[in-house]
């Protein structure tokens, strides 16, 4: 109570203080330099249109200098000139949170775009916030069903756990990832599009999601013409909003496409502020905001935080700096495979690619001895491959192979799903033990 009464204090004391304003001296490409006004990095500030009757327009602060702020506009620049007026703000951007949010589409700064109610009556929080400690979070043991039996019985995701999602352009991320959203045991899903085609968050909503997937989901979309910065804080945003979930006792399912888009945006970012290019062009940045934004996600003494983060690799190459650095840090990753996807395989997973390091955590010694000897007989199968399709192959020289090519049918069978079927993982471990000849 007291730390709340000193806070109301210091806002009445500044709101009784004079009005500083400062004024535009510089416009040069996504950004803009600010002089006569005191602002720390992260703030918001809010602009005048020179001798226009538009609506102010907000700027983030991006870095300080000698010759001002440089500040990153949230929308788009038409009608600013230099002498601008600019106001702070009183801060960094805040956004609302509440258990109304679910069933709501809002955009990259958490403002309603759905023509729903006003969110006026929910509590205002800032986006930034420290990640849980590291010795403060409970050790993930229980597994969360995603409802794809290959991610379920292959590569299982612990609550609370994080998973990238790994592939080229068109290979099936968007799509897997709203399987998940309708299929997932979680209680809340948060959806962030990042850098998406307008086009398809509609398609999106309506047809992958669906109004039963949308009533129990939070979706943040940021469309790739949005400004930089409203695509870069639509990650926060979406991560806040995920936290307060999580602060209330509940397991929420953290869905972001994609990490790869977030880092671009930070890439404009960095390099309008003046930092030099380092790896592929990415500043150091870049390299700086990828753990502080996934570490965000997790167990916490109330609740957890599952992510599921999509990488849009570029070339298919997995090596490729924002995948590799994403690797890295997460709990695992998953691996589309375009091959796959092409002959009509969805969804594309490459199980033998993809791992998660939780498994032994989170599954039993039945369940690993399953997915292990799928495994094996996956792979004895890509080793012989090429020998049977030349009628090179003599049976029986590999007991492993000789199982996988006369099984092979049925394991397509389990590893192939339509975006319209989930399977609760208790069946998917079932089917898993029929199909390698154990029992459930």
């Amino acid at each position: 109570m007291s730390s709340l009464t000193a806070e109301l204090r210091q806002r009445a004391l500044g709101a009784a203080g004079p009005l500083r304003l400062g004024r535009v001296s510089e416009l040069v490409g996504l950004h803009l330099v600010v002089s006569g006004l005191a602002a720390g990095v992260g703030d918001l500030v809010e602009i005048d249109p020179y001798g226009s009757h538009d609506d102010p327009v907000l700027a983030e602060v991006a870095a300080s200098g000698p010759n001002g702020l440089v500040c990153l506009p949230l929308a788009h620049t038409t009608g600013l000139r230099t002498g601008a007026l600019v106001r702070h703000c009183g801060g960094p951007l805040q956004i609302r949170i509440g258990d109304d949010l679910r069933g709501r589409v809002l955009d990259g700064l958490g403002r309603p775009i759905d023509g729903g109610p006003s969110l006026d009556h929910l509590i205002q929080v800032p986006v930034e916030t420290r990640a849980p400690g590291p010795l403060s979070r409970p050790r993930i043991s229980t597994q969360l069903g995603l409802g794809v039996r290959a991610l379920d019985t292959l590569v299982p995701c612990g609550r609370g756990q994080r998973i990238g999602i790994m592939a080229g352009s068109g290979v099936g991320k968007s799509s897997l990832l709203s399987m998940v959203a309708r299929g997932t045991d979680a209680e809340v899903s948060v959806i962030a599009l990042v850098g998406e085609r307008g086009r398809e968050v509609r398609e999106f909503i309506d047809n992958d999601l669906g109004p039963e997937g949308l009533a129990r989901s939070v979706v943040v979309v940021a469309t790739s013409d949005a400004p930089p910065v409203e695509r870069l804080r639509a990650a926060f945003v979406a991560t806040r909003i995920a936290e307060s979930f999580r602060d209330a006792g509940k397991h929420v399912v953290l869905m972001m496409d994609s990490l790869t888009r977030v880092a671009m945006a930070q890439r404009e970012i960095g390099l309008s502020a003046g930092e030099p290019p380092a790896t592929r062009g990415y500043p150091p940045s870049v390299f700086a905001l990828l753990p502080t934004l996934l570490e965000r996600a997790g167990t916490s003494a109330t609740g957890s935080i599952t992510g599921l983060y999509t990488v849009l690799v570029e070339g298919d190459d997995l090596q490729d700096p924002i995948g590799d650095t994403a690797r890295a840090i997460l709990d695992g990753h998953v691996v589309l495979s375009r091959m796959l996807a092409t002959s009509g395989h969805f969804p594309s997973v490459d199980v033998l690619e993809s791992i998660s390091r939780l498994t032994p955590a989170i599954t039993d010694a039945r369940q690993q001895e399953h997915a292990t000897d799928l495994r094996r007989m996956m792979a004895a199968h890509r080793n012989v491959r090429e020998l049977v399709e030349i009628g090179a192959y003599v049976p029986g020289a590999d007991a492993d192979a000789d199982r996988a090519l006369a099984r092979m049918p049925e394991i397509k069978a389990f590893l192939q799903q339509s975006m319209s079927e989930t399977t609760p993982a208790p069946i998917s471990w079932a089917m898993l033990a029929d199909l390698v000849g154990g029992q459930a």
